[in-house]
């Protein structure tokens, strides 16, 4: 097997970087390339991603792909966080700034959305689990407020999809990304159009779904030219970047549940039909689209969220800690003293994240962590005890244990989340790849390009390639009294 050489551009909700993958020899090898920040404007009408930028940054790094690696290049796949998106006039040019998930906007529409169709009904669409920053609420909220941006709009493309426009002129949507927005409905295997007609969205607005693993096709000629990349190829991989995440999960067989750990951490199990009953969705349990025929039953969490958060307020005064740094006074804090649930309205939006913390317990009637180490441990305990809580759900669902846990991403990284996590559940926890996003979306490249053959040759390759790290589980009468603490909180809550 001679080497082959993709490029994936993984963008995620902090950060967007350039991955170089050389295949060779039935294993895969990383290479980062470009790094660089993708970080939200606030402007007078609510908060925004900088599309062009992100634009501009993917061009340059295609272009130093390009001087590297030259006619050695066999393809380029982007992925990105889901729900967001882009809307083109009938010109095919961008109607303003694409909007940012945390954005207020949203705020009421839910509501708004079941009071135009019931839950039930809308749950029985699109298998999708109801949380705010869902695409189909950002578009109730254009419709509601009459925006013109919705009313003169001819195509709809979530972010991955308008980066794909923008290299090769193919207005498609990528079936992964589809999935993630409460519009599509994953039984018919099209947009779903009755819950879009009762929330006044327009439904010839939204392209035609193609699978991952699809070759869209070349770069645009006048951009290939300019990037200096002639016949570069652009693969849909799986766009959503958990779909590329869990892709790299290094299992073998099914049976294992996963959580793709990082700013969000989504916990599912591989499935390969939808889950679409009265318990998914008295759980809130979310359908989205996987690789090769999957889907992944799964669920939101805060996730790591809550931790970058404090870091960004205790930078802000004066405190240079490193994640590093609070991983170790969070080590030396006092167990499963105070917890919160992660997942509370307070928690969602930018801001002053410790007091939020402090003032929730004091709220629910515990001990307010007094510094920061208190308040990390209390946030990455409950976040182990919120893997719990869903774990059990999965699994009633499924109607399998699920062991191992696999946790990929960023977050896999840090020890003591894993560990804690491994002790609340009493699983043992497989941590690796930390870059499952990019190593899934180079090795669907690689299967779309006829390098693999199949989902489960390309897992093969990252069990070769990558070492995980392991954490057995020392499960305790003190996590199972925590547990029950954390469950009153959920509930108290819903």
């Amino acid at each position: 097997m001679t080497e082959s050489r993709y490029l994936a551009i993984d963008l995620g909700a902090e950060s967007g970087r350039a991955m170089l993958g050389r295949l060779d020899g039935g294993r895969l090898t990383l290479e980062e390339l470009r790094r660089f920040p993708n970080l939200p404007v606030r402007l007078p009408d609510g908060l925004h991603w900088d599309a062009l930028r992100l634009w501009s940054e993917l061009q340059d790094s295609l272009r130093q792909a390009a001087q590297l690696h030259g006619g050695q290049l066999a393809s380029v796949g982007i992925d990105t966080w889901g729900v967001d998106f882009g809307l083109l006039d009938r010109r095919d040019a961008l109607i303003g700034n694409p909007y940012h998930y945390r954005d207020s906007r949203t705020d009421g529409m839910q509501a708004e959305a079941l009071r135009r169709m019931p839950r039930e009904q809308i749950f029985e669409r699109t298998g999708i689990q109801f949380i705010q920053i869902n695409t189909l609420y950002q578009l109730l909220a254009l419709a509601v407020a009459r925006d013109p941006a919705l009313e003169i709009a001819a195509t709809f493309l979530t972010m991955p999809d308008l980066l794909n426009f923008w290299l090769t002129g193919q207005k498609v949507g990528e079936f992964t990304n589809a999935t993630t927005t409460q519009c599509y409905d994953p039984r018919a295997a099209a947009w779903a159009t009755p819950v879009l007609d009762a929330m006044g969205i327009p439904a010839a607005i939204f392209p035609p779904v193609i699978p991952p693993g699809t070759v869209i096709g070349p770069l645009r000629p006048a951009l290939a030219a300019d990037l200096g990349a002639p016949g570069l190829t652009v693969v849909a991989p799986a766009c959503h970047d958990t779909g590329s995440a869990v892709a790299a999960v290094p299992a073998e067989g099914a049976g294992f549940a996963w959580i793709s750990s990082g700013t969000w951490s989504i916990m599912g199990v591989e499935s390969p039909t939808p889950v679409i009953d009265a318990r998914s969705l008295a759980y809130n349990l979310t359908n989205e689209g996987g690789v090769y025929g999957t889907f992944r039953c799964s669920k939101n969490i805060m996730g790591l969220w809550i931790v970058q958060e404090c870091r960004r307020t205790w930078a802000a005064q004066g405190h240079g800690w490193s994640y590093d740094d609070l991983a170790r006074m969070a080590g030396q804090a006092a167990p499963l003293a105070a917890l919160i649930d992660p997942d509370a309205d307070e928690f969602f939006k930018p801001g002053d994240m410790p007091a939020r913390i402090q003032a929730f317990c004091r709220r629910t009637g515990q001990p307010a962590p007094a510094d920061a180490g208190a308040i990390v441990r209390c946030a990455l305990e409950s976040l182990a005890l919120k893997y719990r809580w869903v774990l059990e759900r999965l699994e009633t669902v499924t109607g399998q244990r699920l062991d191992p846990i696999h946790i990929i991403g960023g977050g896999a990284q840090n020890a003591l989340l894993n560990q804690l996590t491994a002790d609340a559940t009493a699983r043992p926890v497989v941590a690796g790849p930390v870059e499952a996003t990019a190593i899934g979306n180079l090795l669907v490249q690689a299967i779309a390009l006829g390098q693999l053959g199949s989902l489960a040759e390309a897992r093969a390759v990252v069990r070769r390639s990558f070492t995980p790290q392991v954490f057995a589980p020392r499960p305790s009468a003190d996590w199972d009294a925590a547990y029950a603490r954390l469950e009153a909180l959920v509930e108290a809550g819903s």
